[in-house]
């Protein structure tokens, strides 16, 4: 009874020692090597991010344990991931020593990069893999390191398991094309020249167009939104401009004068910095929208009067004929005539305050001139500007044609009155055409700063006050 006590305790200990043995064997395996780094270098311009699909460096770095030479390091990159074999470089550390191995480096499949060494690694050695412009999944997502080394006892174990990961923002398909073109020799051989590169980054271009894009729907709301506000506010200006009355008229002259006088860049300050110390608080977009009316309708003010007052004074007294009173006179007489003659020189001033929206860039409203403000400071380069440039040719190229078309249909409205001779005319009709003087002066207006006094009755016709 004693003996077969004994023989299963003998076995109990043997057993015991055997799992403690395997237990250390398998704990000084997985000490072998120890990852410290697993990382991939920020890609995205203004922002500490990793891009998929966009080049990018990931570093691999290993410890060996001190009492473990290592023959061969494969890492497995993330699926969707792609590396030249060219673009990988190994350092090995021993201490302080950088040691010459003379590592081989090979890529299977894009994503397994393997990385052998002709000699073991000093025991203890430093292994540092960096994978040089990796393309990592276009998709996005979180990957820790996997896969596998061999040590000089020709034993292959896998990687270590870390809490190190990379997190990959998903790219989108214009940051994909940025890449797959800053990879085109045509595109190299462009950038190789500077002015062409500061100014006309091919990959850059195709990173700015989304962005700008969305700036330039913006300075769009803000015209579509401010230029009919505008109109109506100009119109009353021009009424309190030529009234009879000294007190109105000396309002509207001081109001025109004060805002035409002065840049609009200071108006804007004013609104956006000086309101807000009185207490009043609004939206961003809303503050634009009137600054934009308030100024603009001072010049539409300016082209309203000279309109009114190139009206032949015939219009007055026909319409006066009839029994029209001095408001029936000019909503149904004069103004519908002074639209008309006045819409090439608004459509300029429409055009002039899509351009002055880029002004609204200095107060922090994300039109086009912020968007590409911001991404000319990231990427240190012009080309989001020159991007910008073209989103406002999109819109003054077709509005400058437009202009030149009006102008030509009125020229040849002119001839056409000039050939058929006096006849009978309504009073709503253009008894005469503004005279190519008051054509140059309404046209310049909005440009010269400093033209801010009435227009001389001597050279308008038909330049009586109206009764306010």
């Amino acid at each position: 009874m004693k003996s077969a006590t004994k023989r299963s305790l003998g076995a109990a200990a043997i057993i015991l020692a055997a799992a403690l043995v395997l237990s250390f064997a398998l704990s000084a395996q997985a000490q072998a090597l120890t990852i410290e780094r697993w990382t991939a270098k920020s890609n995205q311009d203004g922002e500490n991010a990793v891009l998929g699909a966009t080049p990018t460096r990931v570093t691999w770095q290993g410890q060996s344990d001190e009492g473990e030479s290592l023959s061969q390091v494969t890492i497995e990159l993330p699926g969707g991931s792609t590396v030249e074999a060219s673009n990988v470089k190994t350092t090995v550390l021993n201490g302080l020593d950088r040691l010459d191995v003379g590592s081989e480096v090979s890529v299977e499949d894009g994503t397994r990069v393997v990385v052998s060494f002709p000699e073991p690694t000093p025991a203890g050695a430093l292994i540092m893999v960096e994978c040089n412009r990796t393309l990592l999944p276009a998709d996005g997502g979180s990957y820790g390191p996997a896969g596998s080394y061999v040590t000089a006892e020709g034993q292959t174990l896998a990687m270590p398991s870390s809490d190190q990961v990379i997190d990959i923002v998903s790219s989108t398909p214009a940051e994909q094309l940025s890449s797959m073109l800053s990879e085109q020799d045509w595109v190299k051989a462009w950038n190789s020249n500077k002015f062409l590169h500061l100014f006309f980054d091919p990959t850059i271009i195709v990173t700015s167009v989304p962005a700008v894009f969305s700036g330039w729907l913006l300075a769009l709301g803000l015209v579509v939104v401010s230029f009919p506000l505008a109109i109506p506010l100009g119109l009353l200006w021009s009424f309190l401009r030529m009234a009879k009355s000294r007190i109105p008229r000396a309002i509207g002259a001081t109001y025109i004068n004060v805002v035409r006088g002065t840049p609009l860049f200071l108006q804007i300050y004013i609104a956006f910095f000086g309101l807000p110390l009185m207490g009043i608080s609004m939206d961003l977009f809303m503050l634009g929208v009137i600054v934009l009316v308030l100024n603009s309708s001072a010049y539409l003010a300016e082209i309203f009067r000279a309109g009114i007052q190139s009206i032949n004074t015939g219009q007055f007294e026909a319409a006066r004929s009839l029994g029209m009173n001095g408001a029936q006179t000019m909503f149904y007489v004069i103004i519908p005539q002074t639209v008309r003659r006045v819409i090439p020189t608004m459509t300029s001033e429409f055009i002039l305050m899509y351009k002055d929206t880029s002004l609204l860039a200095a107060v922090g409203v994300m039109e086009i001139m912020m968007y590409a403000k911001t991404i000319t400071a990231a990427t240190g380069n012009v080309t989001p500007y020159i991007v910008a440039a073209g989103f406002y040719l999109i819109v003054t190229i077709p509005m400058t044609k437009l202009i030149n078309s009006m102008e030509a249909r009125l020229a040849r409205g002119k001839r056409k009155r000039k050939k058929s001779g006096p006849g009978d005319r309504s009073i709503t009709s253009e008894a005469s055409v503004v005279p190519d003087s008051d054509v140059a002066v309404a046209r310049s207006m909005r440009m010269s700063e400093t033209f801010a006094g009435p227009i001389d009755d001597d050279l308008v016709p038909g330049s009586g006050r109206i009764s306010h």
